[in-house]
């Protein structure tokens, strides 16, 4: 048990260094469909708007601060319960088991973030030509 809490602790140390998520590009670079479609549509190109996929990625990196910032919550809770438990079976295991669900949860999200970082611009890329 020691050491699946020395790996869950040493992951989130190293995810608190990570950068804080990117928004996925989903073609706003030169010649993109989005800036053909504008053109054809007759906006000027030299818009400066704030993109659909600006917006959606600033919502998106603030979901996902959000769930980080409710992961350690979870993590800091279930640790105090586990230290306060002064040796209660059934603290402890309400402890072990929001740990658990913390992590299934985390995992969850950066699956998922990840499926969509990196098989979307691919889909993209291979839709578009």
């Amino acid at each position: 048990m020691k050491k699946i809490l020395a790996f869950v602790l040493s992951f989130v140390i190293s995810l608190s260094f990570v950068q804080a998520t990117l928004a996925i590009d989903l073609g706003t670079g030169q010649g993109s469909l989005l800036k053909e479609a504008g053109k054809d549509a007759g906006y000027s190109e030299a818009t400066t708007e704030t993109t659909f996929a600006e917006i959606l990625g600033s919502v998106v990196q603030s979901v996902l601060s959000f769930i980080g910032i409710i992961f350690l919550s979870l993590m800091v809770y279930a640790g105090f319960l586990w230290m306060t438990a002064r040796g209660e079976q059934d603290q402890i295991e309400k402890a072990k088991k929001i740990i658990n669900a913390a992590i299934i949860g985390l995992i969850i999200t950066v699956g998922a973030y990840s499926i969509t970082a990196f098989i979307v611009p691919r889909v993209l890329s291979r839709a578009t030509g």
